[in-house]
């Protein structure tokens, strides 16, 4: 009599949580139908793609690995490549300690008028990057801009900052830098705050100085989050676009020219989408190839 008695609410339990299940799944089934469409499906096709020549109109046609190497013999890319380089490069060397200075900043006890330096220090993040590149624009035109208005005050040639070869990629940096850089400080920040003040406590007992507590407490306690802003700032400024796009327009000639950027003027402007598939697919590779390299780093030095 027990087992008829149980048998009938194991089966109302199964079922009631059969529905549980059901209902968790209906939940989250839009956003896996959105990946499906929008992020997974266009991955493949695009992947496909790089294997054809195709202007969006015509039959395609298979080429298999001829955009692949022509790819590899294209100056335009190899312009654009060093370029892209030289933003990452700039990035890294610049982001990464203004995030941290900045972030030690806004954690200091004395900092006076604490909520009004946040505020100051994200507005660049939030701001349209469209509307910061034409104020940029501004601000290193050359006939009229501030900064060449700040080098003639003190009797030195104005600089052609958008139109030189040799000068189009410094307002690049300047845009990207200041637009940037406190997103990151923010994560640095939280990660500061998280650090057990007891130990800060100790260094100022044994005598140690702010550096010295910087060196030898915050900045190894913090080491996995520094990890993670450098993966980060690594892929975001290999796929850096609008900055250049609306400053320069990749020029003159291709100085400025980033990889995304000419993916772009390659689908959209020559409408040679095939190739562009290639181009994002190449800059898919280095950016695994980079990163690989850098948890391979990360692992040798937590086994030291």
């Amino acid at each position: 009599m027990k087992s008829d008695k149980t048998v009938p609410a194991r089966r109302h339990i199964s079922g009631y949580r059969r529905g549980e299940i059901l209902y968790g799944y209906l939940f989250i089934a839009p956003f896996y139908i959105l990946f499906l469409i929008f992020q997974l499906y266009p991955m493949v096709w695009s992947f496909v793609l790089s294997f054809y020549e195709w202007n969006g109109i015509a039959p395609q046609t298979f080429v298999g690995l001829q955009n692949y190497q022509a790819l590899l013999q294209d100056g335009m890319f190899r312009q654009a490549l060093i370029n892209t380089l030289v933003y990452l490069a700039a990035n890294l060397l610049l982001i990464m300690p203004l995030s941290v200075l900045l972030g030690q900043m806004l954690c200091s006890r004395g900092l006076r008028l604490r909520k009004a330096h946040k505020t100051v220090q994200v507005l660049p993040y939030i701001t349209s990057t469209a509307a910061a590149g034409i104020l940029f624009s501004m601000l290193f035109d050359t006939n009229i801009g501030v900064v060449n208005g700040m080098l003639k005050s003190l009797g030195l040639d104005p600089i052609p900052w958008l139109t030189s070869l040799e000068w189009s990629k410094v307002p690049v940096i300047v845009l990207s830098v200041w637009r940037n850089t406190p997103w990151y400080m923010l994560i640095v920040m939280s990660a500061m705050l998280g650090v057990d003040a007891t130990l800060y406590e100790a260094a100022r007992i044994d005598g140690a100085n702010a550096l010295q507590r910087m060196l030898r407490i915050t900045l190894p306690t913090i080491r996995p989050v520094l990890f993670f802003n450098f993966i980060n700032l690594t892929i975001e400024s290999a796929r850096i676009f609008t900055e250049p796009y609306i400053l320069t327009g990749g020029g003159p000639g291709s100085s400025s020219l980033s990889v995304v950027q000419y993916l772009y003027v390659s689908g959209f402007s020559s409408f040679q989408l095939g190739y562009a598939s290639t181009i994002g697919y190449m800059l898919t590779l280095v950016l695994l190839a980079v990163s690989i390299l850098y948890f391979i780093s990360l692992r040798r030095q937590s086994k030291e």
